[in-house]
């Protein structure tokens, strides 16, 4: 099998985040634990498909984060035109993950159906779980179910040879993880399935969630099919930042070359 290559887009921050706020039960040390946002670029040959899509400036401003670029701007930045995606993998529709949803004008949408069901359902009208939807992301994927875009996965699936979805739950009811074939053997794009590489590595559960349970499983579930643990890629952990390479000169911080070996 021909590997593909994988990058991460990062394009905002959220300096504010710290330890006692990024694990269920806080953390004795109250030390900043600020967090990243990404978009996954996942590359072989002419074909290119995306993991997730961010959000744009008004919704930083909105959500209280600090934008950095345009996620299009880093996919620009490493060859990628984002009017030429035909596949868009999208992890779960909470508002940093569905929005810019008009950046892919020719792509297909692959969505966990029990998330389409959950964020579409009686579950929106508790406060406690709609927070992290936006309604506009919402209407716009229902949009491109009329419009035939989307493709609905249930538990698992492929979506091309080498790339196959997984749903895990947890943080959101249908949240889905991405795994790649690379030239490190299979690489899991967590995305929120962990935020941070600690969440994973010491079964500390991220505070927003759907099920704690499915939490913890989903951490196994990464775990079983990466090939080795360091290609566990998480969400949102500054640390992929400071352990993979920039993917050209001057795209430092900004794009990062995933399919190498990380320097920690």
């Amino acid at each position: 099998m021909t590997p593909w290559e994988v990058y991460a887009v990062r394009y905002a921050r959220n300096d504010n985040a710290k330890r006692s706020t990024n694990f269920i039960g806080g953390d004795p040390h109250d030390a900043p634990m600020p967090l990243d946002y990404f978009v996954w670029a996942i590359r072989r040959g002419a074909r290119t498909l995306i993991l997730d899509t961010g959000f744009d400036e008004p919704m930083g401003k909105k959500r209280n984060r600090q934008f950095l670029r345009s996620p299009a701007e880093g996919l620009k930045a490493i060859g990628v035109e984002p009017d030429q995606v035909r596949d868009v993998i999208l992890s779960h529709l909470h508002y940093d993950h569905c929005g810019n949803y008009d950046m892919f004008p020719r792509a297909t949408y692959h969505v966990q159906e029990i998330e389409m069901a959950y964020c579409t359902g009686k579950c929106m009208c508790h406060d406690g779980l709609r927070g992290p939807f936006e309604e506009e992301d919402v209407v716009a994927m229902v949009r491109k179910v009329f419009a035939r875009r989307v493709v609905f996965h249930d538990g698992e699936g492929e979506v091309a040879e080498g790339i196959t979805v997984h749903h895990v739950g947890g943080h959101s009811k249908g949240l889905q993880f991405a795994r790649v074939f690379t030239r490190r053997g299979w690489m899991v794009l967590a995305s929120d399935a962990s935020h941070f590489y600690a969440n994973f590595e010491t079964g500390r559960a991220y505070p927003v969630l759907h099920s704690h349970e499915d939490t913890l499983s989903g951490y196994e579930k990464m775990k079983r099919l990466a090939s080795a643990p360091n290609a566990i890629i998480p969400g949102h952990d500054p640390l992929v930042t400071a352990r993979y390479p920039a993917a050209a000169p001057g795209l430092e911080g900004i794009a990062l070359r995933l399919d190498v070996e990380p320097s920690a």
